[in-house]
């Protein structure tokens, strides 16, 4: 099919973080793109909490300065603490190894998304609100999506492009007609969340920062404060954990919860709910491949993990600049095959690998107990904090450290430890100490 008969160089499905940073470097760099969004913006999503590492993806499709602009809550670091709060492990970004712009943001997701479509928009992408892909075939030439207008149009329409970008989200439009999921039953976890008013914050830089609670069940619970008034607050509990909730409804499961959870009952005892209380379920997967032949997947039309460490948003991002760069060079080629992509699909599968290590690993006794630990080495929770930055890619020095971390936490667990904090229950006047 000639050049002529398509509607664009790059059909973009999904008008999330992922979808939006693809359309808007690929339309940056002067590329015909169709982006398609099945909603209507703005529209409410989970996760607020940014990495700094997406500072580098936000300055690679210009939308840094407005971001800037519009006044989110500033972040620079994450603290994490047993339920008891007895230690409080501070990760500062500022500190770590590597990290060039530490400072980054705590975000409403439905006003985030719709300034990042607005700017993919802007950057000359054909946005196409509330239309959405129902499917997409391929040809030795390009490929044809079949689209419709809404939910109740007569009737549906195609698009011509060279290649497609899958940013559908969990939908995973490819995803679903590939057959490409790949479940993560060790992650088999529930969220339940909520808005909440009147919760007290740290003085200072720390202010901003999100904090992450550890529950004795393995669960955990967020705090992110996500305006000067509101603080996002949730518990995630694995399936096991769960079952002790099964017969209560969300507000009763949140609630229980809180109350069972010292240091956040502590922090919420004078809190006001604002908003109804969600949940979500089974959220972790990855994928049994990244890009084919005129195609690729961006965000969580690819993969997802639990949001312990943050890391939905910033992989949405990065993948969807790596999918854009990918599709740029490929066109630049002539070459829109599989093959390459190669670079592209293997750069997902070790982010993904990469940080699958450690939210595996936080919902281990011997993780915590060795991340909790009472004096660590400075250089190692520093190296840690790169990596939780968004950096899982960091220097040797760094990667060395962090290797260090993971082995010990794996020697643990091979030689049979006793939890710190069940050791201590029996010693008068321990910070685990029940009497």
């Amino acid at each position: 099919m000639s050049k002529q008969a398509f509607d664009s160089d790059v059909l973009v499905i999904g008008g999330g973080p992922a979808g939006s940073a693809a359309a808007a470097f690929l339309a940056r760099a002067g590329r015909g793109v169709v982006l398609l969004e099945r909603d209507r913006f703005p529209r409410f999503h989970i996760g607020e909490s940014l990495l700094a590492s997406t500072n580098d993806v936000l300055r690679a499709i210009g939308a840094d300065e407005a971001v800037r602009r519009a006044g989110f809550t500033q972040k620079w670091g994450a603290t994490f603490m047993p339920a008891d709060g007895s230690i409080e492990r501070y990760l500062d970004f500022g500190a770590a190894p590597g990290v060039a712009a530490p400072q980054t943001w705590q975000v409403p997701r439905a006003a985030f998304d719709d300034l990042l479509l607005r700017h993919a928009a802007a950057s000359g992408a054909d946005l196409r609100e509330g239309h959405r892909a129902i499917d997409v075939a391929f040809d030795a030439d390009g490929v044809t999506a079949t689209v419709r207008a809404s939910d109740d149009a007569p009737a549906a329409y195609s698009l011509r492009a060279r290649v497609v970008i899958d940013a559908s989200g969990r939908g995973a439009l490819l995803g679903r007609k590939f057959d490409l999921r790949v479940e993560e039953p060790r992650l088999a976890n529930v969220a339940v969340f909520a808005h909440y008013s009147g919760v007290p914050r740290p003085a200072g830089r720390r202010a901003g920062d999100i904090r992450i609670v550890a529950r004795d069940d393995l669960g955990w619970f967020w705090l992110i404060p996500i305006s000067p008034a509101l603080m996002s607050v949730g518990v995630v509990l694995p399936r096991a954990a769960f079952r002790a909730f099964a017969a209560l409804d969300h507000e009763e499961v949140l609630a229980r919860a809180i109350a069972e959870t010292p240091v956040v009952a502590g922090l919420l005892a004078a809190a006001r709910r604002e908003w109804p209380v969600r949940v979500e379920r089974d959220f972790s997967f990855g994928s049994r491949a990244y890009a084919g032949d005129r195609w690729l997947l961006a965000g969580d039309a690819g993969s997802f993990l639990d949001p312990v460490f943050s890391t939905g948003v910033a992989i949405a991002l990065e993948s969807g600049l790596e999918a854009a760069q990918a599709v740029e060079e490929g066109i630049a080629r002539g070459d829109l095959s599989a093959r390459s992509f190669r670079r592209f699909s293997r750069r997902q599968r070790q982010r993904y690998l990469s940080f699958r290590r450690f939210v595996i690993g936080f919902y281990t006794p011997e993780f915590r107990d060795l991340f909790f630990d009472e004096d660590p080495p400075e250089r190692m929770y520093r190296a840690l904090a790169t990596v939780f930055a968004g950096y899982w890619r960091p220097s040797i020095v760094t990667r060395v450290w962090v290797a260090l971390f993971l082995a010990l936490a794996r020697l643990q667990k091979r030689i049979g430890f006793v939890p710190r904090r069940e050791a201590a229950q029996r010693e008068p006047g321990s910070v685990y100490s029940k009497t």
